[in-house]
């Protein structure tokens, strides 16, 4: 949209992300560049899914409600008159309104039968396709028979490429290494091993963590606590205080200490 938007001549796009764009000599500028920040109301703000954008992303870019609230922008579209100064905020995926997000998909990729496993390989279930699954799903998972030892078992790695979902105990839920490919950098890369702030869902907490750039075009990312649910396909994005640093797509996830944070 940005490459059309300037091919017609338009200065930028402006959308209704709540985030921030400081501009080089405002206060909490550090890289002399336009810099993509969060959002004034942290409730609301939407930097993570704007990690993607580079630099030249970044240059035609405008987010003019990033430095108000959300009630504040409601006060002011009602007394503009607009019909939607009191429509309720959308939820979840705003594209699918009943929250079935698997009928949703099914219905547009099909049924795609599939095998559920264990940790060792070993069948224990089917499915109709393994995009219907998400990391630390229990529930509606239909196994054959329960785990040796009669503990829950929840999903803990879909596999897209072969349409295998993958069942283990809730230990294996968390993790402390990520690994991410295609970064896309908001400003400048990361100098070897920085200290910055991980995010890894868009409503998730900020944690704490170091995070390099790597050789092939990723990022490898070691938190300092371990952290539960995180999965391949999601983005983690990464911050400087309230500056969004940059992004990538994580591909893997591991544990790589003895941490002593709960599992």
């Amino acid at each position: 949209m940005a490459d059309k938007a300037l091919a017609l001549g338009f200065d930028g796009v402006a959308t209704g992300h709540y985030a921030r764009v400081v501009e080089p000599g405002e206060p909490g500028n550090v890289t002399g560049q336009r810099e993509l920040h969060r959002a004034v109301d942290a409730a609301k703000d939407q930097s993570y899914v704007l990690g993607v954008l580079d630099g030249a992303q970044l240059a035609a870019a405008h987010f003019p409600l990033g430095d108000t609230t959300k009630p504040e922008i409601r006060e002011e579209a009602a007394e503009r008159g607009f019909s939607v100064a009191r429509k309720p905020d959308s939820h979840d995926i705003c594209f699918i309104p009943d929250g079935d997000t698997r009928g949703w998909l099914a219905r547009r990729l099909g049924e795609q039968p599939g095998d559920i496993v264990d940790v060792d390989g070993e069948v224990v279930g089917t499915h109709g396709g393994a995009y219907g699954f998400t990391v630390g799903q229990r529930k509606g998972l239909a196994l054959r028979r329960p785990a040796a030892d009669g503990r829950a078992r929840y999903v803990v790695e879909t596999d897209t490429a072969t349409n295998t979902v993958v069942v283990g105990p809730e230990s294996l839920l968390t993790i402390d290494v990520i690994e991410g490919e295609n970064a896309r950098w908001c400003g400048p890369p990361p100098q070897g091993r920085v200290t910055v702030g991980a995010q890894v869902r868009a409503h998730g907490r900020e944690l704490p963590a170091t995070a390099e750039a790597t050789e092939d075009g990723g990022v490898l990312v070691h938190l300092d606590e371990r952290e539960r649910g995180v999965a391949a396909g999601q983005s983690v994005v990464l911050y400087d205080g309230t500056r969004v640093i940059g992004s990538a797509t994580i591909t893997a996830t591991r544990r790589a200490t003895a941490s002593t944070s709960s599992a």
